[in-house]
């Protein structure tokens, strides 16, 4: 549950709505970049064409920021990357102003990305680092007007791309498919990020990567109502900014009109990995809306799947709990910046 006491930003006066900044975040690989940049191609939005990574590296790395000397170092290690480097802003500028407000991750990314949308002249920003769906709490207890849209996408998608990618490590003594592990990694971002987001109540939406995909302009304009603001779609594909026009995919090739990321797992597993990817996320597949393939096969019923999925559920909360909650933290979020 969300502390009942929340550590506020110095921000503290309730913007409206349509100005509240948004948070465009899910599972890696879920499309999160294509809906941000459609976003952005909206206008009134600050272009920032990456992702902040302030809940899940900066803060974890550099610990209480109402600590000057963890500012200091904080903004040195910022300052020297593309982080920096992409915001446009003036280094003596934005250092005095995070040095006298900052106390939190929170306000770091309130103060930096307000300052870009200032000198852009738009009323308001977004986020897209993926990891963030696993700080939503953090995420409302330092930026208390934050909206969040989660973008669910099929979990046998997913996996594909993110192995393609190698970015799901197995277990040392896993000899399963890497697909497997990067289908439980899916199955336990996603599952975190909606329980999380039931505790934000109206400020937070879900959407399926699907349904953008192939009902543009009806699921914009959903989410237009859910943040206020009017996301024309012929204005999006006009402006086209990054993925709108030239698509983020780990296959390859193409262009917007011939980008068709649905339903490749249907050529990108043999009937056995099917089976047992489903035996393992089968259920989460079901409740955010997936139909299985495999239905009737015996795969969730078999006990080393399940020992598998409670190993990688156990190792993934670990983790987590020790990059947030520990000084382990700056040990485990080591990303490099640059």
């Amino acid at each position: 549950m969300m502390q009942s006491m929340p550590e506020v930003s110095i921000d503290t006066q309730s913007r409206a709505r349509s100005q509240a900044p948004v948070f465009v975040l899910g599972c890696v690989r879920s499309g999160t970049t294509l809906l941000y940049h459609m976003l952005l191609s909206a206008g009134n939005f600050a272009v920032y064409r990456t992702e902040s990574c302030v809940f899940n590296l900066l803060e974890p790395r550099f610990g209480n920021l109402s600590f000057g000397p963890n500012k200091r170092k904080l903004l040195e290690a910022w300052c020297d990357s593309r982080l920096f480097t992409l915001s446009g802003l003036d280094k003596h500028e934005i250092e005095t102003k995070v040095m006298d407000e900052c106390r939190n991750g929170g306000d770091f990314l309130r103060i930096v990305m307000s300052e870009i949308a200032m000198k852009q002249g738009v009323n308001r920003w977004a986020d897209t680092t993926p990891e963030h769906i696993l700080y939503l709490h953090r995420i409302k207890e330092t930026i208390p007007d934050a909206l969040v849209i989660h973008i669910i996408r099929d979990g046998r998608d997913v996996a594909l791309s993110t192995d393609k990618l190698g970015y799901i490590r197995r277990l040392p003594f896993d000899r399963k498919p890497s697909k497997m592990a990067a289908g439980l990694y899916w199955e336990w971002m996603v599952n975190k990020g909606r329980r999380d987001g039931r505790d934000l109540g109206a400020d937070y939406t879900e959407v399926h990567f699907e349904e953008l995909v192939s009902q543009p302009r009806e699921t914009l304009a959903k989410l237009g109502q859910f943040i206020e603001q009017d996301l024309n779609y012929d204005q999006i594909l006009r402006v086209g900014i990054g993925s709108v026009s030239a698509p983020n995919t780990s296959f390859g090739g193409g262009t917007a009109e011939d980008f068709n990321p649905v339903g490749r797992w249907q050529s990108g597993y043999s009937a056995e990995e099917l089976a047992m990817f489903e035996g393992l996320v089968g259920q989460t597949l079901k409740d955010t809306g997936y139909a299985l393939a495999a239905e009737g096969r015996e795969a969730k019923d078999r006990i080393d799947l399940r020992l598998m999925r409670a190993m990688y559920r156990t190792y993934f909360e670990t983790k987590l709990y020790l990059k947030a909650k520990t000084p382990l933290g700056k040990l485990l979020a080591t990303r490099d910046l640059s």
